[in-house]
């Protein structure tokens, strides 16, 4: 029997434990554990804690010597992980990171294609598999046409395509809407009914998760700390989790007060504002808003409303589609009122832009200098950049990473990372897509209580988010858009 039809896998951790190359600490260190074929486990943690690590460990695609060390052994059916990458299929938590041709039915193909499957048996595996995960489009679909939910569907048809016996989801919902992460919790479920395998899936928020996992795995401090059935682990241990960061249900962090003084004056206003990343080909329309000083504006809506268009437009990074968006006088000065026309360093202390994706913004080799890049692309003298950057860096639990590559960071600690970025140059604007996405219930709290203040300092906050807490907590203005047309 081929791996790919051998059924569910056995996952087996022996003392294992694993470290970048460019760090002096261990992500993870005397990890053990055993995983029975067919069980579905929920790997939770604080941010940074490892999780992401563990499943790129068990997927086999951690690297070589050059990229780290590995101590201890993992092991999947008794081989070790990195010999046995065609038992196991890996979805990860950014949907576009993960689409490779440009149509549906190539894309679900790929990996079968790579694994040296029959023709004649791929297309029935991806006509069986989309049909599995409820991804109703023709195969000729354009893949990047498809919404965010509709992507990581199609990141585990290609997973089921495959057959694997070890499913690994890390985050597979983490920027999806609620819609969304229904959807694809629902998809999963189906796919292990359609192909039973066994499957460890790594999130933050776990409610979702409940209904279909049977075992709870912590990790600490790179190492388990917990292990066990769902009740006996979030019952017994949740107190104790919580505190730790873990998101606990039951145990909401607390959100900060409310603001201390009403809103100022608009800062941006938009008026009949339509918004596109392709000229001539708008996702949304007759938009009107302003963006005050002190006032935390939440732009909600589903996957594909034109949520991130809108915040890229609002940063001056894209040109309106039709409309207009103006900056006052106090934003401007002297420079024009029209954001699209503002050279990069005149838009470095006026809006400041944190996209959805850490990578697309990450520039230097270091943490610490990569707070530095605004900073000096502005002239600021060096030991005023340097006092810059350790505010930030204890602020915002990165102090422990100034010197380690930004690349090496997990989703949470990026994100955290390009959020201080922005805020180094000091913006009279600042605009934040998914800002809480990849974050424990500790840094959530950390995070929302810095933009609070930064609110009550004066900032014009626009936050695009799926995270309805981070608007209650803010106390923010909520502007919806609908499904884009």
């Amino acid at each position: 029997m081929s791996a790919s039809t051998a059924g569910p896998a056995a996952v087996e951790a022996r003392g294992w434990g694993w470290r970048h190359a460019s760090r002096l600490a261990w992500a993870l260190h005397e990890v053990s554990f055993r995983i029975d074929p067919g069980e579905r486990v929920l790997v939770l943690g604080a941010s940074g804690s490892g999780k992401s690590t563990l499943l790129h460990g068990l997927a086999g695609v951690l690297g070589g010597d050059e990229e780290g060390e590995s101590t201890g052994e993992l092991l999947v059916d008794g081989a070790p992980a990195s010999a046995t990458r065609g038992r196991s299929g890996l979805v990860l938590q950014d949907p576009d990171s993960q689409v490779i041709l440009a149509r549906v039915g190539d894309d679900v193909a790929f990996g079968c294609e790579n694994l040296g499957v029959p023709r004649s048996e791929i297309w029935l595996r991806v006509d069986a598999a989309l049909d599995a995960v409820g991804l109703d489009v023709p195969l000729d679909r354009q893949t990047k046409a498809l919404s965010g939910g509709q992507k990581q569907r199609l990141a585990l048809a290609g997973i089921l395509a495959m057959r694997p016996g070890l499913v690994l989801l890390d985050e597979p919902t983490a920027n999806l809407d609620p819609e969304g992460v229904i959807e694809v919790r629902d998809a999963v479920a189906r796919m292990l009914e359609a192909q039973p395998a066994t499957l460890i899936v790594v999130e933050h928020r776990l409610d979702v998760w409940l209904p279909l996992i049977t075992r709870v795995i912590v990790i600490g401090e790179g190492r388990v700390v917990a292990d066990g059935t769902p009740d006996a682990v979030l019952g017994v241990e949740g107190a104790r989790l919580a505190a730790a960061g873990v998101w606990v249900p039951g145990f909401a962090p607390a959100s900060p007060p409310p603001p201390l003084a009403g809103p100022g004056e608009p800062l941006l206003s938009a008026r009949d504002l339509a918004v596109a990343r392709v000229k001539g080909q708008p996702v949304a329309s007759g938009i009107d808003l302003d963006v005050r000083a002190g006032e935390v504006l939440a732009i909600t809506g589903p996957n594909g409303a034109g949520k991130s268009t809108l915040g890229l437009t609002l940063a001056g990074l894209l040109p309106p589609a039709g409309g207009r968006l103006t900056a006052s006088v106090a934003l401007a000065s002297d420079i024009g009122a029209e954001p699209i026309r503002w050279a990069s360093r005149e838009l470095l202390t006026r809006i400041g832009m944190v996209f959805q994706e850490p990578e697309h913004q990450l520039l230097a080799k270091t943490v610490r200098d990569e707070l530095a890049v605004g900073p000096r692309a502005l002239g600021i003298p060096e030991d005023e950049i340097a006092a810059r950057s350790e505010e930030l860096l204890a602020r915002l639990r990165l102090d422990r990473l100034a010197q380690a590559n930004p690349y090496t960071l997990s989703g949470g600690e990026k994100r955290r990372l390009t959020v201080a970025a922005a805020l180094a140059t000091r913006p009279r604007v600042l605009v934040l897509d998914e800002p809480t996405f990849g974050q424990d219930a500790r840094t959530w709290k950390e995070l929302v209580t810095m933009l609070a203040t930064l609110r009550d300092e004066g900032t014009a906050i626009v936050t695009i988010t799926h995270d309805l807490d981070v608007a209650r907590a803010l106390h923010a203005v909520t502007y919806g858009l609908g499904a884009a047309g």
